[in-house]
């Protein structure tokens, strides 16, 4: 048995072969079925859970796993969230791998990088919604937040929204200026401006931001349309949200996962009575909340495993279907199952070398972390 490996390069050339409108197309697709089913196929929904350093800008390693339980699998996102990775070490503020395994042995299935899959289906969930609570005829879109995240948001609301303009806004002017390039591929005017007028102008908001934890609202939601539709999207740890409180209370406001959202999201900040139906929810019949498309929406996106899974597995198939990627034999499979050393019976020397152990014999490494709430167990 193997492990099919998908590396960058393997999606890069997927999505260079298929095409980013195609990929977030049935990105989208995929995803509004999966949600569709929630509760219905047996899959069982859990929150995320991880370590949080306090000392280092509130940095994290979380793990986000989900059951299927129709399909017999298992997927499992490691995700570290770095805010100073760009600064210290010209990285990603967000690096993860996914691995998929079956639920009938234990074998892993796959295993992939995350990064480009998170930034997609996150974009994908805030179209879903966006298209569910937001006006058709939105043509504006304002961008708080102008990193790696705010390239999929747009990408993904221009699949469903016919826009004409793009307000930006990023508390880093250099970020600020660099993303009319970087969304060149999508042929829409981008223009960077003042939060005022990006809250004044807009159909849709999109809050994309690495605010910190405690700190205050991204926007003041002074002066937002009364039809605006927000997807908020940074909020992503305990006491980190980028809303006014006053904004929140007097708008619908959408969680994707009530338990996550309540613990990690915007939906923190009030109580369960004042949070709106979850977008699980709002699927079953969308056409009854076609009403809130006047009034000020909110899509609490914090992020979901079952959106991670339905990422693997759409870029799986692709994969295999243009025949890239790597299997690999990862796993030790002895022919004896009750014997683990039946290595040391092969005739021919391995040139086998003892490893050194990773610390020192009574030392222990103290690694100053904590653990998320324990809400996040739910």
């Amino acid at each position: 048995m193997k492990t099919l490996l998908i590396t960058p390069k393997d999606i890069s050339e997927v999505l260079k072969r298929v095409g980013i409108d195609n990929m977030m197309d049935r990105m989208i697709a995929a995803l509004t079925l999966a949600f569709q089913k929630v509760g219905k196929d047996g899959s069982y929904l859990r929150s995320r859970d991880g370590y949080i350093d306090q000392d280092d800008s509130f940095s994290c390693v979380e793990w986000m796993p989900h059951l299927n339980k129709t399909e017999r699998s298992i997927s499992v996102k490691m995700i570290a969230y770095q805010p100073r990775n760009i600064k210290r070490f010209g990285l990603p503020t967000v690096i993860g791998t996914t691995s998929l395994y079956d639920f009938n042995n234990g074998h892993l299935v796959t295993i992939c990088d995350a990064v480009i899959l998170t930034a997609i289906r996150t974009g994908a969930a805030s179209a879903i919604a966006s298209q569910i609570l937001a006006r058709p005829d939105s043509s504006i879109i304002g961008l708080v937040g102008a990193g790696s995240q705010a390239v999929t948001q747009l990408h993904a609301l221009s699949r469903i929204f016919s826009i004409r303009e793009v307000l930006v806004y990023d508390i880093d002017p250099k970020v600020a200026h660099s993303f009319p390039e970087r969304t060149e591929f999508l042929d829409i005017p981008v223009r960077v401006c003042s939060l005022k007028e990006l809250e004044q102008r807009s159909d849709i908001v999109c809050t994309a931001t690495s605010v910190k934890n405690g700190a205050d609202p991204v926007i003041s939601g002074q002066y937002l349309r009364e039809h605006v539709h927000i997807n908020a999207v940074g909020a992503d740890q305990p006491e980190k949200t980028e809303l006014p409180l006053s904004l929140l209370k007097k708008s619908f406001v959408c969680p994707d996962f009530i338990d996550q959202a309540m613990t990690d999201g915007e939906c923190q900040q009030l109580k369960k009575e004042e949070i709106s139906p979850s977008l699980f929810e709002l699927l079953e019949k969308p056409q009854d909340y076609y009403k809130w498309r006047e009034q000020r929406t909110i899509f609490d996106s914090t992020g979901l495993a079952l959106e991670d899974q339905v990422a693997l597995q759409i870029m799986q198939e692709l994969v295999e279907e243009e025949g890239l990627g790597q299997h690999l034999s990862l796993e030790y499979f002895p022919a004896d199952p009750h014997n683990p050393y039946e290595f040391m019976n092969i005739s021919e020397p391995q040139n086998l070398v003892p490893l050194s152990p990773l610390y020192p014999k009574k030392e222990f490494v103290d690694f100053s972390l904590i653990s998320r709430s324990p809400t996040s167990h739910s």
